[in-house]
């Protein structure tokens, strides 16, 4: 499974589990909405600032973010 996909599945399980909107996401990490979206559905190459934006907005350290099934191939 392809890196971009890994993480934007990530990023909607943690989102999910918060009951976070992808807007309510967007508004925390301070990218647009739509971005959000993308990202989750790996059609985004995310850069390391956005992404630890987004890891800051779910609540998380990059270690819990990258301790997941999703990583562990």
């Amino acid at each position: 499974m392809d890196i971009k996909l890994r993480v934007g599945q990530r990023i909607k399980q943690l989102r999910k589990n918060l009951e976070l909107s992808q807007e309510a996401l967007a508004l925390k990490a301070e990218v647009d909405r739509t971005y959000v979206t993308d990202v989750e559905n790996g059609r985004r190459n995310v850069s390391m600032e956005i992404l630890e934006r987004l890891v800051k907005g779910l609540g998380v350290s990059f270690s819990e973010f990258f301790n997941a099934k999703e990583f562990k191939k």
